[in-house]
């Protein structure tokens, strides 16, 4: 069958059935019995949970860098440069959520693409009708896949429900229960990376231009969830594990690698490039990445009256037809902290400008990274989201050799290598940024260049420490319970075991 055929039937399971708290919406007993009869239908369910995997890239985005030092308006709660309102994301960044204004709700809805996983796991290990190879490549993608879920839920609310088999039928009354420890979560989350690549074995493959999870992916969860635990009592040991799991990468996938040029790593037309080692696939016709219209780029009309003082010229809303809504402009404070000799800061953020005479005064930024393309004279959101790309490997790599005492020049100046392009220089070359005098800031600050807007900003602060936290963001240790997120209205009313994280008003 063809490949879209089986994305329907894949998307159609997986959307059946009526809806139940935490979203852990069952697949129908009916449609249970008559499935999983052929090598297709597994396949499509595959295509299917990676649908449903990228349907929670707007809430992957936003709890991991909305709450940061990234985004905001000028003023605390003010409108952005062109006039639009924020309307309720500044509580974001301001830090002011609670149950009724949660920022993100329903644990980012995530457990529905968990109980789909579960079901994969259950059906592919019984499975006698798939090859060797497949049924050990889907228990690869669905383990890795169910620890990166659990991993964003441990890091943003702490102790969540821990959910490992699916539901099948209409009654899912029992999924009503208390939370599980944070602890045991993180137990989970390591059980499943262990799981994902053991199945995987030796197969370092990427299937659908990696925009499928793969062992490389999970590779790189498990570098992502080791450094976390390096900095909350596993010290060297798990620094070590991170270690060991980024060069596994290095020396069984060689073709990875950095792109020449920044911008290119992004673009809609270079898509499964050599850096990318797991990313979200968007595509015209399929799905555009309607988060970014809605909240993070201007109506072109109100971006028309302002100015691009590097090409020196006037907006206009044929060539800047951004087409959205400027909900979470950039901080004109985050857009200065580049380099202008750095090209990530031209193709990351755009820049606007008033102009008198021949002054330019800067007065808004809005994201610039994901351009999209031009389809019949509208702007198409299509580029990929990366969730891990090469750039990320050598900068956790970096990371890791540091809390081990090692000499991480080569990783981070690869990195700055490449943003500084013909520009690259002793100057900018590690150990002599004025930002290197503390290792731990550097390599910080090298990540928010580097991944703005990737949804990494938030969790690489609360990784490094509480005080990285209160001294980028206007979060303050008064107010520590607010490294977590507080459980909205509708998830305490529709379980009543569950218990409001400890700070937030209880429900």
């Amino acid at each position: 069958m063809k490949k879209n055929i089986l994305f329907i039937l894949g998307a159609a399971l997986l959307m059946q059935a009526c809806s139940g708290k935490l979203d852990l919406t069952p697949v129908s007993s009916l449609s249970n019995d008559s499935y999983w009869k052929t090598p297709d239908q597994f396949d499509a369910f595959v295509t299917g949970v990676h649908s449903a995997f990228r349907n929670n890239t707007s809430n992957f985005q936003a709890l991991g860098e909305m709450r940061s030092d990234i985004f905001g308006t000028e003023t605390p709660l003010g409108p952005s440069f062109t006039g639009e309102a924020s309307q309720g994301a500044e509580r974001m960044w301001l830090q002011t959520m609670d149950l009724d204004n949660p920022g993100v709700s329903n644990f980012g809805s995530f457990y529905f693409n968990i109980n789909q996983l579960n079901l994969l796991i259950n059906k592919a290990s019984s499975s006698n009708i798939l090859t060797a190879a497949n049924k050990n490549y889907y228990l690869g993608e669905a383990y890795g896949m169910r620890a990166f879920y659990y991993f964003q839920l441990l890091r943003s609310w702490g102790n969540v429900i821990i959910q490992t088999t699916p539901s099948t039928s209409v009654d899912i009354g029992n999924l009503a229960k208390a939370a599980s420890s944070a602890d045991d979560v993180m137990k989970l989350i390591k059980a499943d990376i262990d799981s994902s690549a053991n199945n995987f074995s030796a197969d370092y493959t990427f299937r659908n231009q990696k925009g499928f999870w793969s062992k490389a992916a999970t590779l790189m969860l498990k570098a992502d969830v080791y450094l976390w635990t390096s900095y909350r009592g596993g010290g060297a040991g798990d620094a070590t594990i991170a270690k060991s799991a980024l060069t596994d990468i290095q020396s069984n996938v060689p073709a990875l690698g950095l792109v020449d040029n920044f911008s290119d790593v992004f673009s809609s037309t270079n898509k499964g490039n050599k850096e990318i080692i797991f990313a979200i696939r968007y595509k015209l016709n399929e799905a555009t990445m309607g988060f970014v219209a809605s909240s993070f780029v201007p109506q072109s009309g109100l971006i028309a009256n302002f100015y691009d003082s590097l090409s020196n010229r006037q907006f206009d809303v044929t060539t800047d037809n951004w087409g959205g809504l400027l909900r979470a402009p950039v901080r004109v404070a985050t857009f200065r902290q580049y380099n202008d000799k750095d090209t990530r800061k031209w193709a990351t953020i755009q820049p606007a400008y008033t102009k008198s005479g021949a002054q330019y005064t800067i007065t808004g930024a809005f994201v610039k990274k994901y351009a999209g393309e031009q389809n019949a004279g509208s702007r198409a959101y299509t580029n990929d989201f990366p969730v891990y790309r090469y750039a990320d490997l050598l900068l956790m790599l970096a990371e890791a050799k540091n809390i081990l005492g090692e000499d991480f020049s080569a990783e981070i100046n690869a990195v700055r290598k490449r943003a500084f392009g013909a520009n690259y220089s002793t100057a900018v070359a590690w150990p002599n940024q004025a930002v290197d005098a503390n290792a731990k800031e550097a390599i910080l600050q090298e990540r928010l260049l580097e991944f703005i807007f990737e949804g990494k900003r938030w969790y690489d602060l609360r990784r490094m420490g509480d005080n990285y936290v209160y001294e980028h963001t206007s979060l303050q240790a008064a107010e520590a319970y607010k490294l977590l997120w507080p459980i909205d209205r509708n998830s305490l009313t529709n379980n009543r075991s569950l218990v409001q994280n400890q700070g937030y008003a209880q429900y």
